[in-house]
This record gives structure tokens, sequence and C-alpha cells, in this order.
């Protein structure tokens, strides 16, 4: 198999602060010998943890690229023990077009890995990250939000594993990140996935959801932010004391935390993100688009917990994610 085409504009192995990008080799009608180049930033001061930061892995998922950019910007060496690869935007083509997948080949990134050196944009890519970026990496951190279509409660979350050791690892750093909420996540559909690679390669492994709707807050980006810093205290590159406030435990422990529509229409949300609900009890309900008088479809609760995530905007289509409860666990 050929080599991954990706190279780097700036070295990994020396001290100090170097701006550049990944470039990848893309012709098209455009520009017959142009490039995808991807933004990245590595920051290194002397032998310690290495750490890997990224942003918009789905591209209209913002509060990542907010939180890595400052820290680009603002992160000196001297402040450091070891190394930071920073990329703000990960799947770049898609964050530069505001859209989950890749307009180039409409695959998404994030079910995309361990790619292929060989194979379309995003694969290329995913192979890169997945062959030459993590395996440099001692903690890596990746951020995601709701994008377009989703809104979920800020939190940091971390995954089951068959590893008791790495779970535990993983944990202590999402804790450390340090959300409103944390929560361990079942995935339900994680092939693919860059966590589950990344988790593959024995690495702690820190992930958020922290809002959605397309777009930012001011609340959002400082969690973002700070938890950026929290990860590096809390990997020992950087000195400094983590900056905790109370976080809510939350969990996931089954399939019927998540709730799908199985018709289309007009959402009318009957509970908030963060309130909690009753199994049984009304969670949403759909009216019909296209004429009145009908009754609207009416969606309940699988499960007693707190709303953790919900459609994003008001139109919802068969099949689409319509809610996601987590449970409270004890403190």
């Amino acid at each position: 198999m050929n080599p991954n085409p990706i190279s780097p504009t700036i070295p990994f192995d020396v001290d100090g602060k170097h701006h550049g990008f990944l470039r990848l080799p893309h012709s098209r009608n455009e520009s017959a010998w142009g490039a995808i180049m991807i933004p990245i930033t590595v920051i290194r001061n002397g032998e310690g943890p290495t750490a890997l930061f990224t942003g918009a892995n789905h591209g209209d998922e913002y509060e990542g690229p907010i939180a890595l950019q400052a820290l680009a910007h603002e992160l000196e060496p001297e402040r450091i023990t070891g190394r930071v690869i920073i990329v703000p935007y990960m799947n770049y083509p898609a964050f530069r077009a505001g859209t989950r997948v890749s307009p180039i080949d409409t695959v998404n990134l994030n079910r995309a890995f361990p790619g292929a050196p060989d194979g379309t944009a995003t694969h290329k890519i995913a192979n890169y990250f997945n062959d030459t970026l993590v395996p440099m990496a001692d903690i890596v951190l990746d951020y995601h939000s709701g994008g377009k279509t989703l809104d979920f409660l800020p939190f940091a979350c971390a995954h089951y594993l068959d590893s008791v050791t790495q779970q535990e690892a993983c944990v202590a750093a999402v804790q450390a990140f340090n959300a409103p909420y944390t929560l361990m996540l079942r995935e339900i559909d994680n092939v693919g996935m860059y966590d589950t690679a990344v988790e593959g390669q024995g690495k702690v492994f820190v992930t958020t959801e922290l809002g959605g709707g397309g777009s930012a807050t001011a609340r959002s980006s400082r969690i973002a932010r700070r938890g950026a810093l929290n990860v590096l205290i809390h990997a020992g590159i950087l000195e400094g004391e983590i900056k905790a406030e109370r976080s809510v435990m939350l969990d996931m422990p089954d399939e019927d935390c998540y709730h799908f529509a199985t018709s289309e229409g007009l959402i009318e949300p009957l509970v908030d993100l963060g309130e909690k609900v009753e199994k049984g009890a009304p969670i949403a309900q759909v009216w019909p688009a296209d004429r009145t008088g009908l009754q609207p479809l009416c969606y309940f609760a699988q499960r007693s917990g707190v709303l953790v995530a919900r459609h994003f905007p008001g139109m919802i289509q068969t099949g689409d994610c319509l809610a996601v409860l987590a449970t409270a666990m004890e403190d």
C-alpha cells in the first residue's frame, strides 16, 4: 500500500511554537495541482507527554475550533513540559463548508477510521491521524457539539472500555476537563469512529458535547477553553492548578437512552435540556407538516432520567434522533 500523501509543513520534534499545515494534495477543477491545507500548531518544550487536541471532526461544530485557536495563540513553550499538537479544524473541507461531512466526498470523518492512504480525501485524513498523529500522543482530546441537528447539555464524556485501567485513566481525564456534566457514554454506532481508533491504541481519550444548533455560545466557549487547560494540567504538560466547579455525573446504561422519530413533521418539545423525566412521561410530540386538524404523534420516555440531548432545529425526519436521556449517578 502507498504511504499517506499528507505531509506536515512544520516539525514535530523541534522545541518552540510552530504554526503550519498538514498538506494533502488534492487535484480539482479549480486547481489542478492544488492541496487541502489543514492548519496545525505544534508547541514543544523538552521531553515529556504529548497531547493531541482536535476540533471540527464535524465541520458544523464550533466550540472546539474556538478553544483550540485560542490555545494555539496563547500557549507559549516555556509554560509546558512535553508537546501539544493542536488541530482546530480536523475535517477542514467540512469546516469551511459549515457541514457535518466533507463536501468533497460526502464522507463522515468520524466514521472513516482507520482510513486509507489511497482512499478519498476524508479517508486519507483519517489514516494520517490514525497512523501518524495518534501514535505520538499520550492523551487525546476531541471536541464535539451538536452541530446543526442536535443540542446537548454541556458535557465531557468517557466510554465503557474492556480495559478497566484504561477506562479509569479516561474517566480521570474527563473529570479533569470539568464540564458542567460528566457522562459515561454508550455509543450506538462506534464503528469507524475516531474515539474507537484512539482507544484501540490504548490512549487516554476525552471527548465532549458542548451545545449545538450550529453555533457556539459564550458559556460553551468558556467551558471549552477552560477544559483544554485543565486536561493539559492533568496530563502533567502544563503547570498550574485545575480550575474545577461542581460537575453532575451522568450515565447511559443501555440503548433505551436513545429515542428516535418514527414520523416526520414539526417538533413540539415537552421537556427542556437538563429537566428530569419519569419513564412513560411524554417528552415531545410531532405535528404533521402538511395539513391541519390531525392529532400529533406523542413520544414517551423509555426510561427515567435527565434530558441530555434533543433534536435541533424544529423539523424532524423519520429515523432522526429525537432525544437522549441519561441517569444521574450518586455523588
